[in-house]
């Protein structure tokens, strides 16, 4: 792992931290039975109606299980990699694993008063108030254990280039039901963006310019498919949401998703059936289906299946189902 993912990690953990101070077995097949959770005067009461009734609560805890789950097997994998690179190192040299440690990393773990100092300060605002006296303590085991993971990577470096080292663990992926929505680009491709997107963020804006050199540069290998995720502090956004599947039923939802944001400023209702017109969009449909509300469940799903994968800002894109860290990436 490099050094710069471990400096990160560290940082984020150390911030908590600091604020806070599988199994495997034979499984019979699952009868009907299992499935009936109660009966009321006789008539079963199944899993399925009482999954419903948990609602999409349910689903965010098991994608979070999943992910933690994931996230413990990947942790665990750098430690054995590391340990075992550790192991060769250490009989080059004729030595133990714990000689090795005790020359080459505890020296480099020392932590002086200055980076104590400045990482207090570098992190302050996150820190609840809480003064360098109460934490210095713990900043300076915390940059301790930075340095010693750091010396560790440096000391395992070489031996991990020589002995190819190769990852053969996948990166965490989710299922998404992109059933009906809006794509673009063939089904068989090779890359599937889905963006889960807010057509007033000003991000998904500036994440729209970078889609469309995707779509260019990548004709014919990617498919890119648009979600719903109208923010509520937007007041247009979900408007904009209706009016686009709305464009979508006429064939034109690509039309509309690039003059809306190339016009991020005019989403207000008279403004969009400008857009639908100067489109040459069927005005009359356009306006029957936006007093019909029928997309109203559509954008309801997107944002459920939104939520219950974590996502609570815009964009939000997956790449063949690894999700990106919610932002704009830059091309």
């Amino acid at each position: 792992m490099p050094t710069s993912r471990y400096a990160t990690h560290s940082r984020r953990a150390g911030v908590v931290a600091l604020l806070a101070m599988s199994l495997t077995g034979c499984a019979a097949e699952r009868s009907e039975e299992a499935d009936v959770l109660a009966t009321i005067g006789g008539d079963p009461l199944t899993r399925a109606e009482v999954e419903e009734v948990a609602g999409e609560r349910l689903g965010s805890l098991d994608h979070e299980y999943r992910r933690q789950r994931y996230d413990l097997v990947e942790s665990a994998l750098d430690r054995a990699i590391r340990d075992r690179l550790l192991e060769m190192v250490a009989d080059s040299r004729g030595i133990s694993v714990e000689e090795l440690i005790a020359s080459e990393v505890d020296s480099q773990a020392q932590v002086t008063e200055d980076e104590v100092v400045t990482w207090y300060e570098q992190n302050e605002a996150a820190l609840g108030g809480r003064t360098l006296e109460e934490l210095a303590t713990p900043i300076r085991q915390l940059l301790a254990n930075n340095n010693r993971e750091r010396a560790l990577e440096e000391l395992t470096e070489g031996v991990r280039r020589d002995e190819e080292v190769v990852v053969l663990l996948e990166p965490f992926r989710v299922e998404l039901d992109n059933e009906g929505s809006p794509a673009m680009g063939p089904e068989d491709a090779p890359v599937t963006l889905v963006e889960f997107s807010d057509f007033e963020c000003p991000y998904c804006a500036q994440f729209y310019r970078t889609l469309k050199q995707l779509a260019e540069n990548y004709s014919g290998r990617i498919r890119i498919v648009y979600r719903q995720f109208p923010i509520r502090t937007h007041p247009n956004a979900y408007a904009a949401a209706e009016a686009s599947l709305c464009a979508h039923d006429q064939g034109a939802f690509w039309t509309m998703h690039d003059v809306m944001f190339e016009d991020q400023d005019n989403l207000d209702s008279t403004s969009l059936r400008e857009k639908a017109e100067q489109m040459g969009l069927d005005l009359e449909q356009y306006d029957t289906c936006l007093a019909s509300e029928r997309h109203a469940e559509r954008i309801d799903r997107d944002m459920r299946e939104a939520r219950r994968l974590g996502v609570d800002g815009t964009p939000a894109i997956f790449v063949n189902g690894v999700p990106l860290a919610v932002g704009a990436p830059a091309y």
